[in-house]
């Protein structure tokens, strides 16, 4: 139910905007599904999950206070509002809280990845910018090759944009 609550949320937070409302939605499933056939313990999913769903929520206020909203700015912006929304939930504890946060903050950032929930996180909003963003396959190929490490990350992209 938690899950369910927070899409309504990040709907809310978003409010006419149903692109920016798929892309969130889109990216939260791929997550989910990536996490639950690779295994993930119950916590990392639950965080995953929370990530998913959030991990965007800096645009919005990054085109209000700059006019863009460039990966870096929604790095900066997103972990302040994540952190506003994160506290209307009690069963998210602090611990959970400060990893989603830093999940947030680091989406587009693919260095230094440190556990499974940050690794596909990436691979799942990849495959959503991917397709959303209409990239050519050259760029998917070298993106594979850098960022997805996930058995089923690698066999859904491979499979969507028809890889060999």
């Amino acid at each position: 139910m938690l899950n369910e609550q927070l899409i309504l949320k990040m709907t809310d937070f978003n409010k006419g905007d149903a692109k920016r409302i798929q892309h969130f939605v889109k990216v939260y499933e791929f997550a989910h599904t990536i996490g639950g056939l690779e295994n993930l313990d119950g916590g990392v999913q639950k965080i995953l999950d929370i990530a998913a769903i959030l991990h965007d929520i800096g645009i919005r206020p990054s085109e209000e206070k700059y006019g863009r909203c460039d990966g870096k700015l929604q790095e900066q912006e997103g972990p302040v509002y994540a952190k506003i929304m994160l506290e209307e939930f009690p069963e998210i504890t602090k611990e959970e809280t400060d990893r989603v946060l830093f999940l947030i903050g680091h989406h587009h950032t693919y260095t230094g990845v440190d556990g499974a929930d940050y690794r596909i996180l990436l691979e799942a909003d990849f495959l959503v910018n991917a397709y959303e963003d209409g990239l050519d396959k050259e760029s998917i190929y070298a993106f594979r090759k850098n960022v997805f490490r996930t058995k089923t990350g690698i066999e859904l992209l491979n499979k969507m944009f028809d890889l060999e």
